[in-house]
């Protein structure tokens, strides 16, 4: 019987594997099956953490906003702005305000005091 070569379609999907884990270190970018493993997990943690990213960062905004807002005047909070922003309909997003509280004190302090009023 003359010899039947094999293995294309296996060969392609592996190398396609070892592609994603090659800058891994060890076996878990030389075997197969740990190689399999790690790119579950790695791709697990790439989606739980852009999901945590997320939280985290609206954190540290709402932390910065709420700094900057207490250091102005002693009663009011950042919860208070924000719901003096939407009473009057100003629609900023919390990035873009801690942006403002960072580089722009003055013009912070110039929206909350229009909310006060």
């Amino acid at each position: 019987m003359t010899r039947i070569r094999r293995g294309y379609r296996s060969r392609r999907r592996r190398k396609k594997i070892r592609l994603f884990a090659s800058s891994f270190r060890g076996a878990h970018s030389r075997l197969t099956r740990t190689i399999i493993q790690q790119k579950i997990r790695a791709l697990v943690s790439s989606y739980r953490d852009r999901e945590r990213q997320k939280r985290t960062f609206r954190r540290l905004w709402v932390t910065r906003i709420n700094a900057v807002i207490r250091e102005n005047i002693l009663s009011y909070s950042y919860s208070k702005l924000i719901n003096n922003l939407y009473k009057k309909e100003l629609l900023l997003n919390r990035k873009i305000l801690s942006q403002i509280a960072i580089l722009n004190r003055n013009c912070l302090y110039m929206i909350s005091n229009d909310m006060l009023k």
